[in-house]
């Protein structure tokens, strides 16, 4: 899979351009690597991948604090319900552990109602 970030060339952080050149340099894929160094590359460079999507979500929990009326609409555990559903399904059909999956999607969530949380209050100030 091979992913396009939207970052500017010469522009944003120190740790932006970092990422952003790296990104440059794609690894082998996991059924090609043939020694630690290629998976450890490959490794590296999908936690790489996985903080900039994060950078993302977190940027969409700013939107939903700025957009959302009251606080008591931060929380909705209808929501954080169906997102955890979604990954463990999408975990078990992918043969990957549903469960250990769903604990850290469940963290994953909850972090992102906290974040969303302060945001909203720091908004309103």
């Amino acid at each position: 899979m091979h992913s396009t970030l939207p970052m500017s060339e010469g522009k944003g952080t120190a740790m932006e351009r970092d990422m952003q050149s790296q990104l440059r340099t794609q690894p082998k894929p996991p059924e090609d690597c043939t020694s630690m160094e290629e998976v450890r590359a490959g490794v590296d460079q999908t936690d790489r991948e996985l903080f900039a999507l994060l950078e993302r979500r977190f940027g969409y929990m700013r939107a939903a604090a700025r957009i959302k009326p009251v606080r008591e609409a931060v929380r909705d555990e209808q929501r954080k319900a169906a997102v955890i559903r979604a990954i463990t399904d999408a975990a078990q059909s992918a043969g990957l552990p549903a469960d250990a999956l769903g604990s850290i999607w469940d963290e994953l969530v909850e972090t992102s109602i906290t974040y969303e949380m302060k945001e909203w209050e720091r908004l309103r100030k």
